[in-house]
């Protein structure tokens, strides 16, 4: 039966986010050379990071794998009971190990670092405790030690799970920033994402260009109305002789009605044309088609060649896809 009030629970979830806050915080502080030297033997790896751990440490471990990986450094998490039972081939000479154990007694990881050793491998160890074990037979040891677990019981691995994760993303940035990774790379590796389609896909690939609603600059006001309501874009192109003239809007149209009034159906598309319309080449990736879009405050643009010709149109429904 739950006894605790809103109250009571904000509090404990607010003490729980300022506890594991001011654990980062002193460790940020307490970084120092080692973290430089595992830092600079990753750079200088041909190998791959391959990260080890048992229980929370090892489910930390597999997010660690998985952000370095993301990130432009080749790693992929290994159990330490499986290598002990076999696996250990799966380490190659010129692999780094990352391990984890807050403690730095696990006993697990412990029996896979004669091998480590014996192979030749850098090891670089995540604990609390630099007199630890693990930490004293490693090349390179970053501390992670928290005052207290935010768990009211300090049983439950909180703060001290946080400041692993934590230690694996600054050590990931830091990669990342000393490999010259750009989005672009990140893209690359995740092409499936929408940050991927976004970075990776043309202008080209996404644009409508079937049965465009192009019209001649004299075209009259019903024929813009009826061209715009098949288009079913919003707008009309106006054209002459394969020359961009401008587009007219559905707001355009409404603003014209209200403005003009009896005159308006003897307009010209002509007439209340935008000119010189937004506009962007088909080879552009869709990033920099999202970025004119939110710079001009439009929601669409036309695309064309590298004549200038038109191909189609674009709109950002088509981007956030």
């Amino acid at each position: 039966m739950n006894s605790l009030t809103s109250h009571d629970i904000l509090t404990l979830a607010r003490e729980t986010l300022h506890k594991e806050a001011d654990a980062l915080m002193h460790m940020a502080a307490e970084l120092d050379e080692q973290f430089v030297g595992a830092v600079d033997s990753i750079l200088a790896c041909t190998g791959k990071v391959i990260l080890t751990g048992m229980g929370k440490s090892g489910l930390i471990g597999r997010k660690i794998a998985a952000t370095l990986a993301s990130t432009g450094t080749p790693s992929f998490y290994l159990h330490p009971g499986e290598a002990f039972h076999g696996d250990l081939g799966m380490i190659s000479p010129d692999d780094i190990v990352l391990a984890l154990s807050y403690s730095g007694e696990t006993d697990e990881v412990l029996k896979i670092v004669p091998f480590i050793q014996s192979n030749g491998n850098v090891l670089i160890s995540i604990t609390s405790n630099p007199e630890s074990t693990l930490a004293k037979n490693s090349n390179f040891h970053l501390n992670v030690c928290v005052k207290e677990e935010a768990c009211i019981l300090h049983l439950a691995p909180t703060t001290s799970t946080t400041a692993q994760l934590a230690m694996g993303d600054a050590l990931a940035v830091a990669l990342l920033k000393a490999r010259d990774f750009t989005a672009m790379d990140f893209a690359r590796l995740h092409p499936g994402g929408s940050l991927g389609r976004r970075l990776l896909m043309t202008v080209g690939n996404v644009m409508r260009k079937n049965d465009l609603p192009i019209v001649a600059s004299d075209c009259g006001a019903t024929e813009m109305i009826h061209r715009m309501t098949r288009g079913g874009l919003g707008l009309i192109v106006v054209v002459d002789n394969g020359q961009i003239l401008g587009i007219v809007t559905d707001g355009d149209v409404r603003r014209a009605m209200e403005s003009r009034q009896a005159e308006f159906f003897n307009i010209r598309a002509i007439d209340i044309a935008t000119r010189s319309p937004k506009s962007i080449n088909q080879s552009a990736k869709l990033v920099e088609a999202e970025k004119l879009m939110t710079s001009y405050k439009v929601n669409s643009l036309l695309v064309t060649d590298d004549a200038g010709a038109l191909q189609g149109v674009i709109q950002i429904y088509d981007i956030k896809l």
